[in-house]
């Protein structure tokens, strides 16, 4: 993204440097240059978006004009994105200029300095967040995002509308965008052109949100359990018990993953189901594979 993109999200005017909004933006950090105003430009971090306040400002008006001149033009040659000040506190032109001629665009805000950061930060995470689209089925199920995978035309489409005729919620089918947010939580959600969308082999196209209404689908929601449909394997080991806790890496994410055989008769939309409420236990800190293991002992 570049600066452009954030003056309508984070309600920003341009004092100067209009010429010079094409600058890009690549990390979520923010800098308050404290330390780089006093002199100290050591570990500088070019890439952040510079953000000045009151207490700053306040700090170069109680140096003397060429010392500040001095170090306010060492500050705009480190060359990062763009200078934010806020409160709607004006620099004076000496400094301005020194903003245009480095052709870092300098912009204004009237919210406070802490409530800008928390707005920025959080803008600057949402696009700047990790992504990738995968193939497969994002469902709630009962209150579980769960992303159903396989190769196509194993099942997971007739799977997932089996669940929406039972009350659950249809997120994504064919295609998933994923995106991560902070450290440990991906959200799934649709393509725009094939959200509501369904489609099952022999009736084609379906708009789940026409046919069963509003209650059946979801935005978004967050992932918490992937599961892998396949053609059932003759001689392949397939848990029985449950111990086994396997996981899958999304995004630099780990979720976990279990792996249900497709063959005819299993009720693959029940076993989902089944599933989804068994995770929802153990999160709760109860595993029925242990205790029967315990009792058997």
């Amino acid at each position: 993204m570049i600066v452009k993109d954030i003056l309508a999200s984070c309600h920003l005017d341009i004092q100067c440097g209009k010429e010079y909004l094409n600058r890009e933006i690549t990390v979520t950090d923010i800098n308050r240059p404290g330390l780089a105003l006093a002199g100290y430009l050591e570990h500088f971090d070019r890439q952040r978006i510079q953000v000045i306040g009151m207490t700053e400002l306040s700090f170069l008006h109680s140096l003397d004009a060429d010392t500040a001149l001095k170090r306010f033009g060492a500050f705009i040659d480190m060359d990062f994105p763009c200078l934010v000040i806020t409160r709607k506190l004006v620099l004076p032109d000496s400094w301005s200029d020194l903003a245009q001629n480095g052709q870092v665009p300098l912009l204004n805000t009237d919210l406070p300095t802490t409530q800008f950061i928390g707005m920025l930060t959080d803008y600057l995470d949402y696009r700047l967040a990790p992504s990738s689209r995968i193939h497969g089925v994002f469902l709630d199920v009962h209150g579980v995002g769960v992303l159903i995978t396989g190769e196509s035309g194993v099942g997971k489409s007739e799977t997932a509308l089996e669940l929406i005729h039972r009350g659950h919620r249809l997120i994504a089918d064919d295609a998933v965008d994923i995106t991560r947010r902070g450290a440990n939580t991906l959200i799934g959600t649709a393509p725009d052109r094939i959200r509501y969308l369904i489609e099952i082999r022999g009736l084609g196209i379906l708009d789940v949100k026409m046919l069963f209404g509003t209650g059946a689908i979801r935005m978004s929601g967050s992932i918490d359990l992937v599961i892998q449909l396949e053609e059932w394997q003759q001689g392949k080991y397939y848990d029985r018990l449950g111990i086994d806790e396997e996981e899958t890496i999304v995004l630099g994410v780990s979720l976990p993953y279990l792996t249900i055989p497709v063959r005819p008769g299993r009720n693959l939309a029940a076993i989902v189901e089944v599933a989804a409420m068994n995770y929802r236990q153990k999160v709760l800190g109860y595993k029925p594979a242990l205790r029967f293991i315990e009792n058997w002992q």
